[in-house]
């Protein structure tokens, strides 16, 4: 795993202490050496080295990674170059266009929203090949738990996306009056016809953030 070496560092230490995340660096470490886990080691951490504590306006919190090959690289909903947008990033894309105006881009890779701010957490951060949700409930909880209690805590304007059921069920630790929880159904194709289309979360983001003077995001990916 690549260390976490921004600001995060100092809110994160502390679980690197505790016994749990002891247990769980072990079973990571037994899962990369004995099968073929995503994203690869040195990407599991990457929603931190793109988006640092100081400079977050928008938590977007997704579930587990990829398991297919290629896809995964430590940021919620993003692939990398060269990879075809997920069927759940396809509908994003249909939102923002439909919502902002933005056209559907060649690809699904959204640094440029961890760019400006916009923290893309999964809940739990490696899984094992083609088996969704088969590292869930072996510590990675806790550990992103962790992240959204030190977000909750800025002082600050900040935008929660909580899109499906797993990501609702953290709404009890978020209690900052400073900040905006925006809820809809998942934008899996099983469910984004039941609230995800129509939601309108990333023009009200932005409408949110400019009314507190923070610079909107712009969430146009561009076609590479």
């Amino acid at each position: 795993m690549a260390m976490i070496n921004n600001d995060w560092l100092e809110v994160l230490q502390p679980e690197f202490k505790k016994d749990y995340y002891k247990e769980l660096f072990y079973f990571i470490k037994q899962e990369y050496s004995n099968t073929v886990v995503y994203p690869p080691a040195d990407d599991i951490f990457n929603a931190f080295h793109n988006t640092a504590l100081k400079d977050v306006k928008v938590l977007l919190l997704g579930q587990d990674p990829y398991h297919n090959v290629g896809q995964a690289h430590g940021m919620s909903f993003s692939v990398l170059p060269g990879q075809e947008a997920p069927p759940s990033l396809q509908n994003i894309y249909k939102e923002l266009q439909t919502d902002c105006g933005c056209y559907i881009p060649n690809n699904g890779y959204l640094k440029k929203w961890a760019d400006q701010g916009v923290l893309l957490l999964n809940t739990v951060l490696t899984v094992r090949a083609h088996q969704a949700n088969s590292h869930q409930g072996k510590g990675w909880e806790k550990f992103t738990d962790a992240v959204i209690r030190a977000v909750n805590e800025i002082d600050r304007p900040i935008v929660y996306f909580l899109w499906g059921r797993p990501a609702q069920s953290k709404i009890s630790m978020l209690n900052n009056p400073k900040h905006l929880i925006l809820k809809a159904p998942h934008p899996s194709p099983l469910s984004a016809y039941r609230g995800f289309f129509g939601c309108k979360h990333f023009s009200q983001a932005n409408e949110f953030l400019a009314a507190n003077g923070v610079e909107p995001i712009d969430w146009q990916i561009e076609n590479i």
